[in-house]
């Protein structure tokens, strides 16, 4: 292997220049302390810039309920540091939108996230260094085991070695990575598109697991949203397209049957619809629905458009059906069972109950014409990824942690399992945790050399 041409000290080395990582970074050089911020982009935001509410739970209890299977370590922690990442982000200069509800059970802010990049990329490049188009080779480690920083390739193919007393694993998740997709989220999971960066691939998860680090919450879905099938998707879409609306709507599969209750949430029908043949369905509202919903933003004070026209702009498969009967007659090569699909509208409509039941909105589609839009998954970022303690600590696969070794972001595993409650606040508040174990960490002897 090539030795490293040049060499730099960092008290914070962060892999990843997403909201976790610029969190972690700014709140470092915020301490005093000399930061390196490597991304493999050529510009830094991540996939935060598509964001627009910083947001989680209410309460401990309310994650728990809406999220019984995520880490109670993880959970517990994002709720309980929420109001000091609130704090941390109006001390960049950040603006935050009132206090509006989310779901049903969350509470959060807007937030200008291109103002959030800014004010970090401020802090820090005046506290260290940036380093962008740089990939990480491999993390350095003492003999002892403790991760003392990583081996970086930057732009211009120098290799340098860059010593850290802590280092952050925040490079987004492997959402761009089809092979990490098939394995550790769904093996339909492979061919759904990403909404997210395309250089979210799961570089963090390999220098982890490289290192001894233990993976977790295989399995256990992932944050995504439902989008017009057929439509290429680009970073523009990746709000506009969202079907957002689909929690009052029913969505059938190939067979003509509904497979999950819609009104708990567009995330988790995306997440229900992955385990459907060919991963598509019939999302189907009223006339009501189109007018109060499609049309309508997501969250209160939000943006809005015109979902169900922009679909069928951009060549989805989009109808409007006059009456329930006319889904018996779906084009045969859109390969759906039309006539049963009929049935079970005309049913719904007059007054049948719904199987699987509508529990938070069972309000009937009685009002034609229905505004239908053929939709398949997309995903933002997985669930799975690193197993990492409520401080942000990488867990080893042998037990304990890796001493040095932090994560945060999309690349921790396990706090969510079919469930959700915001992926912007955990990135910050175990961002800010990493940071602040940097603070500490500081004055830790620096041992031998890393090799």
């Amino acid at each position: 292997m090539d030795e490293p041409r040049t060499a730099s000290r960092a008290d914070l080395l962060v892999l990843g220049g997403g909201m976790a990582g610029l969190s972690a970074a700014a709140r470092a050089a915020g301490h005093g302390l000399r930061v390196v911020l490597v991304d493999r982009a050529p510009d830094l935001g991540g996939s935060a810039r598509y964001a627009g509410y910083l947001w989680t739970a209410a309460t401990p209890e309310v994650m728990a309920e809406v999220n019984p299977g995520g880490s109670p370590e993880l959970r517990d922690a994002v709720v309980a540091g929420f109001p000091a990442a609130l704090d941390f982000v109006r001390g960049l200069g950040v603006d935050l939108g009132p206090a509006v509800p989310v779901l049903r059970y969350g509470t959060g802010h807007r937030i200008d996230t291109g103002a959030f990049v800014a004010a970090c990329r401020r802090r820090v490049a005046g506290a260290g260094e940036i380093l962008l188009d740089a990939r990480t080779e491999r993390l350095l480690t003492h003999p002892t085991g403790r991760v003392a920083g990583a081996r970086i390739v930057t732009a211009d193919g120098t290799r340098q070695d860059v010593t850290a007393t802590t280092t952050l694993l925040a490079t987004g998740g492997f959402p761009a990575d089809p092979d990490l997709r098939a394995e550790l989220v769904h093996p339909r999971a492979r061919d759904i598109a990403a909404r997210s960066t395309p250089w979210s691939t799961g570089d963090g998860l390999r220098l982890a697991t490289a290192a001894g680090a233990r993976v977790t919450g295989s399995g256990g879905g992932f944050y995504g949203h439902l989008v017009p099938a057929g439509v290429h998707l680009t970073p523009e879409l990746y709000v506009e397209a969202a079907l957002y609306y689909s929690e009052h709507a029913l969505l059938f599969n190939l067979a003509g049957d509904r497979f999950v209750d819609e009104s708990l949430g567009d995330h988790l029908t995306t997440i229900a619809l992955v385990d459907q043949p060919e991963c598509r369905g019939l999302l189907v509202t009223d006339a009501r629905g189109h007018r109060e919903r499609v049309r309508a933003p997501y969250v209160a004070g939000g943006p809005a458009n015109d979902k169900f026209e922009l679909a069928r702009r951009r060549g989805a498969r989009c109808v409007v059906a006059g009456s329930a009967e006319d889904f018996a007659h779906v084009p045969q090569e859109w390969g759906y069972d039309g006539p049963r699909i009929a049935a079970e509208i005309a049913r719904l409509a007059s007054g049948g109950r719904p199987r699987p039941p509508r529990s938070v909105l069972p309000r009937p589609l009685d009002e034609p014409p229905y505004y239908v839009v053929e939709a398949t998954a997309a995903i933002t970022f997985p669930f799975a990824g690193i197993d990492t303690d409520g401080r942000g600590r990488v867990r080893s696969s042998g037990g304990g942690v890796l001493d040095g070794l932090y994560a945060a972001g999309a690349d921790v595993g396990g706090l969510y399992r079919n469930a959700y409650a915001g992926g912007l606040a955990p990135a910050v508040v175990l961002g800010l945790a990493a940071a602040d174990a940097a603070r500490r960490r500081t004055d830790l002897p620096p041992g031998a050399a890393p090799h």
